[in-house]
């Protein structure tokens, strides 16, 4: 069976919540890089521009999960201010060394506030947000996982944002490749193209989703590879 034909098990370096260190800080900064010369941090923004400009009126309180170094909330932010729109901005994950990197590497946006928290904690269930942004964290839970948390955060938010991985083998094998040639951190160059095989085809999501309830979204295929899900 080809290892494109279903979503991967196998665990990512970045799912040990204790992983700490000078590979963790060199992927967290190369995982940036990735998304901006890629293009995947536009597809996070641009959902966002199609939610917030509905409503331009209110003050809009976002969160973003798995924030990794924070670079998306900044980049959210300096588009909130831009139109003049009223925001709280939080970043949260589960692994206290990844919030540690993201407070220091965001000293220049105080408006944004990171937390250490776990999406599957009674705390978080007790949340509620406006919008709920998620850029290359989702493919790192199983379908079950995510019809559970699909199904909490509905009664949470007024809207998911979905940022993830289309699985195809053009997507594996040039990450494979771009991150062989140039990415220092072994971390990357093992994650990177299992986040691939753990990632989704369009009949997994639309599957995921009718089974926790979801029927109305908006499900879009961006470029290089990503899925684009508001709902």
């Amino acid at each position: 069976m080809s290892k494109f034909q279903s979503r991967s098990k196998e665990i990512e370096i970045m799912d040990d919540l204790n992983c700490d260190g000078e590979v963790l800080r060199q992927t967290l900064t190369e995982l940036e890089v990735i998304n901006r010369l890629l293009g995947g941090n536009h597809v996070t923004l641009d959902a966002i521009k199609k939610v917030i400009l509905k409503s331009l009126t209110k003050k809009w309180k976002i969160v973003d999960l798995g924030c990794g170094g924070g670079d998306m909330l900044v980049l959210v932010k300096k588009w909130l201010l831009s139109k003049n729109i009223e925001f709280e901005l939080i970043g949260i994950d589960a692994n206290p060394n990844v919030i540690e990197f993201a407070r220091n590497n965001c000293k220049s946006h105080p408006e944004i506030t990171f937390e250490t928290q776990n999406i599957f904690s009674e705390k978080f269930s007790n949340e509620s947000y406006d919008i709920v942004i998620g850029t290359l964290f989702y493919h790192h839970f199983t379908d079950t996982q995510l019809v559970s948390t699909f199904k909490s955060l509905k009664s949470q938010t007024e809207h998911i944002i979905f940022n993830d991985i289309h699985r195809h083998p053009l997507a594996y094998y040039s990450i494979k490749l771009l991150t062989t040639l140039l990415s220092k951190s072994e971390m990357v160059k093992f994650d990177a193209p299992l986040s691939v095989l753990r990632a989704f085809r369009r009949e997994e999501l639309e599957d995921i989703l009718e089974e926790a309830g979801i029927s109305e979204f908006n499900l879009r295929w961006k470029w290089a590879f990503r899925w684009q899900l508001i709902f």
